[in-house]
């Protein structure tokens, strides 16, 4: 009954979001900020996704009164054990941890740790200026949506329906490659006081587990300087250009220089008992959040354990070449020495099929070279590979338990709650 309940709230809470997108796009003012919106790509996209979201909560509101809803929950519980509420008890007595960095690699791992505990909290880089986000940021001068979009959803615990909605891209028209997800956090971010608002917002919306921060509230810009000399303005822009210039990127910078972060970021940090970095784009997602404010002072006054999860393949125009001791040096280049306490590693094997398509495109496995890593790191090697269609990824639940059983410390007691957990989801579909 209480799942029920929660689940009725949930939706009519999606539903007043649709109206309020619906009826800002109608009216082409912010209802609450009177900011006129003149781009009518926008207007159409908050009218349609404003009645997507009511219709799809009407109709899983009807279900929740229904005899078939309540045999959809109960089945749903059975299957997944991780959402009982003995469990649900259990995960918030887990480690307290904070992941940084953003893109795919930040959400792959966000869905394997949830499993462990609800003490998470999601650091995410707003450099991002390409794809929908860049245009929302761009038209509305707002943060960009997308890395902060698959972070929620990574940590939700959504309907399929509302998932498969919030990752809706158009097709057609107009509005051709936007994510219905940003233009939700667009229309949420009209209605609130600022961008941190909405996300948490729209995290209440979607029961997130922990919490997802943006970085900063400052509009940054995020520059390469390559070996060559030259200088690169924008994310989406510095792959492509050292690329083309055939020179590696000798460091990353950002316009306005040390930006203020949130201070909820700080006292997550202050308060972790682990802070992981990774995976990510070393240079694009995971060193942002190095330049912001008093973030890598904080990081290394922290008693918190530091992780750095290197990435399994290298990436064409930022890490071409690289080993895991060349991650390591370039992070420790920008935050500073004895940053990281251990690096995990894929040593796993990669079918010859998927090499070949990462080949193609310029990408190779990242090697391990222990000797040339400076003491004082650990460095753990296992195999995290997991084939998700055509692209390598790591596999979300072998490294949750890894970085947890960091976390933990081996302390007495926490390591019951570890093994207890670890036995559970070892029964599950791996992630």
């Amino acid at each position: 009954m209480k799942f029920m309940l929660s689940g009725i709230k949930r939706w009519v809470t999606a539903g007043i979001i649709g109206i309020g997108m619906a009826g800002l796009g109608l009216s082409g003012v912010s209802l609450k900020l009177g900011i006129q919106i003149e781009d009518s790509k926008i207007l159409w996209g908050l009218i349609l996704g404003g009645f997507i979201l009511i219709f799809a909560a009407a109709r899983e509101m009807v279900f929740s009164f229904t005899d078939l809803r309540k045999n959809r929950g109960s089945i749903r519980d059975k299957t997944n054990p991780g959402r009982g509420s003995i469990s649900r008890r259990m995960l918030y007595k887990g480690p307290r941890i904070v992941v940084v960095g953003g893109g795919t690699g930040l959400s792959v791992l966000l869905r394997g740790l949830k499993q462990f505990t609800a003490n998470l909290t999601a650091v995410v880089t707003v450099a991002d200026d390409g794809g929908g986000s860049g245009i929302l940021r761009s038209e509305l001068g707002m943060l960009p949506p997308g890395d902060i979009r698959n972070c929620i959803l990574a940590l939700a615990d959504t309907e399929p329906v509302m998932e498969q909605l919030l990752q809706y891209r158009f097709e057609e028209g107009s509005l051709k490659g936007q994510s219905f997800g940003n233009l939700l956090i667009a229309a949420m971010n009209s209605i609130s006081h600022n961008f941190e608002e909405a996300v948490k917002r729209i995290s209440q919306v979607l029961a997130v587990t922990g919490q997802v921060l943006p970085l900063t509230l400052e509009d940054v810009t995020l520059y390469a300087q390559l070996r060559n000399g030259k200088v690169v303005k924008g994310e989406s822009n510095i792959p492509r250009e050292a690329r083309a210039e055939a020179s590696p990127i000798d460091r990353i910078f950002i316009r306005p220089e040390h930006p203020e972060p949130l201070p909820e970021v700080l006292d997550a940090i202050r308060s972790a008992d682990a802070v992981v970095f990774g995976p990510g784009s070393l240079y694009t997602s995971i060193i942002p959040n190095l330049l912001a404010g008093d973030v890598v002072r904080t990081v290394s006054e922290s008693d918190a354990v530091k992780i750095y999860v290197a990435n399994i393949m290298t990436q064409p125009g930022e890490t071409d070449g690289f080993s895991v001791s060349d991650h390591i040096r370039v992070l420790e280049e920008h935050g500073g020495k004895k940053f990281v306490d251990f690096v995990i590693a894929n040593s796993g094997e990669i079918g010859e099929t998927y090499l070949d398509k990462y080949y193609e495109d310029g990408s190779a496995p990242v090697g391990i070279d222990s000797d040339r890593i400076r003491p004082g790191i650990k460095v753990i090697s296992q195999d995290l590979v997991y084939m998700d269609g055509e692209y390598i990824r790591h596999n979300a639940m072998e490294l949750a338990k890894l970085i947890i059983k960091l976390a933990i410390r081996n302390e007495p007691g926490i390591m019951d709650y570890y093994y207890l957990l670890t036995k559970i989801y070892d029964r599950r579909k791996v992630i």
